[in-house]
């Protein structure tokens, strides 16, 4: 079932209380990170699609959220302000696609029909995400595929949504680049330094902190900052001062 073009064709239709025929848009879960990308994704179909949930896995322990290392309570209170129901998962890198199916037969089981993903490059992330979605009988949904990065990026700034770096490459950008917000003078830095502009190949994970479909934005307190491997990572908390 898995879904070359993310546009429903064929929306179905229901009576409101005029008797008018509208469209009834199809029921859709994000594939959440806590990023840019996955918010950009969402950003970009909340027309044609009824998103409800938001899935997003953790390690074993439920500390941390695999692909960012956020803490629990960044994505609960991103999914507050969204307005969305949390679906999570907890595996080691080892297990995550078993976790993984098992989070999107959740979904499945709800009435979703639709999965929506951040991916923008590479052939396999695309594949990966719509044979996991084809097994739960699900359809996967890619907004940003294929698109430039650079426009991205500057379609991000416009939109006026806010995201924070929070894990960069040490060989490319070092820890000074921590909690610094995603800026349009940012981009020549970056071009400069061999960074693709929206990270594509590892160089910076982002927490988003503002977008139009938050409900207020996201403030929050910074840590401890780490480096793990050839990554600087940069712990953050919502600063309840501020909610």
């Amino acid at each position: 079932m898995a879904a070359r073009e993310w546009l429903p064709s064929s929306p179905s239709l229901s009576s409101d209380s005029a008797g008018d025929r509208v469209p009834v848009r199809p029921l859709a879960a994000i594939s959440w990170s806590g990023g840019k990308d996955s918010c950009a994704a969402l950003q970009r179909t909340r027309e044609a699609f009824d998103v409800v949930a938001m899935l997003t896995m953790f390690d074993e322990e439920r500390l941390r959220s695999r692909s960012h290392g956020l803490r629990p309570e960044v994505l609960t209170a991103q999914a507050e302000r969204l307005g969305l129901r949390q679906v999570t998962g907890r595996s080691s890198w080892a297990t995550y696609d078993e976790a993984f199916g098992t989070a999107l037969g959740e979904l499945s089981s709800a009435g979703i029909t639709h999965v929506i993903f951040g991916d923008i490059l590479f052939d396999e992330h695309r594949r990966w995400a719509e044979q996991m979605c084809e097994r739960a009988g699900l359809i996967a949904v890619e907004p940003l595929w294929g698109s430039s990065t650079t426009t991205l990026f500057h379609e991000w700034v416009a939109s006026g949504s806010e995201a924070l770096i929070v894990t960069t490459r040490a060989a490319l950008l070092d820890r000074r680049w921590l909690g610094r917000r995603l800026t349009a003078d940012l981009l020549p830095r970056f071009a400069e330094l061999g960074v693709d502009p929206c990270g594509e190949r590892g160089e910076y994970h982002t927490v988003v902190t503002d977008s139009p479909l938050f409900r207020r934005p996201l403030w929050l307190r910074a840590g401890d900052t780490v480096q793990r491997a050839d990554c600087w990572a940069l712990d953050v908390v919502p600063d309840a001062a501020h909610d």
